[in-house]
């Protein structure tokens, strides 16, 4: 759907990859590798968001790092449209419906780094949750939102990955 919208596909993976997780930065070369782009047509896209102020950049060492622009006015916006336009906002939605013990939906792998690579590895943490509900699930999820998504399921994580509810939260997709 995003993508009628938004006619590049460069420009697309490059918000996908900055704004799903305000932590992921990167730099023009390794954009290019990721995406297999050129260098050039990455740096047009970049320079175009930067110019634009959703993204920022920074002088590492010898290299330029972008990343998100938290506090540009759109920045949340943004955030929710990648976040739907991904299907994160329906996993936690379609999970929710009939799990009232979850505590906390991680994404970890791909997606949590903003690479948009077909598979979206998702952490349900919670008691006594039902195991049977959640891979059946995974089936309609994958037809609404065109990924294949991959559950596991534990009472305890300690990895990393991006929060995308939690029970103690007051929203249930994080968007900060």
């Amino acid at each position: 759907m995003l993508e009628t919208l938004i006619t590049s596909k460069t420009r697309l993976r490059i918000l996908v990859k900055f704004f799903i997780n305000a932590a992921n930065k990167g730099y023009l070369r390794g954009l290019a590798e990721e995406m297999h782009e050129s260098t050039n047509a990455i740096r047009k896209e970049l320079n175009n968001l930067e110019e634009a102020g959703y993204l920022k950049k920074e002088a590492v060492q010898n290299r330029i790092s972008y990343k998100a622009n938290t506090k540009h006015p759109l920045y949340k916006t943004l955030k929710n449209i990648i976040f739907q336009h991904i299907g994160l906002d329906s996993i936690v939605e379609m999970i929710l419906d009939r799990m009232g013990d979850v505590k906390k939906v991680i994404v970890i792998g791909d997606y949590a780094n903003g690479i948009d690579s077909g598979t979206i590895e998702v952490i349900v943490i919670g008691d006594e949750l039902n195991t049977e509900y959640i891979e059946n699930l995974s089936g309609k999820i994958e037809n609404e939102i065109k990924r294949k998504v991959q559950f596991f399921i534990t009472q305890k994580y300690d990895g990393k990955g991006l929060l995308i509810y939690d029970s103690e939260s007051s929203s249930n997709v994080k968007t900060e």
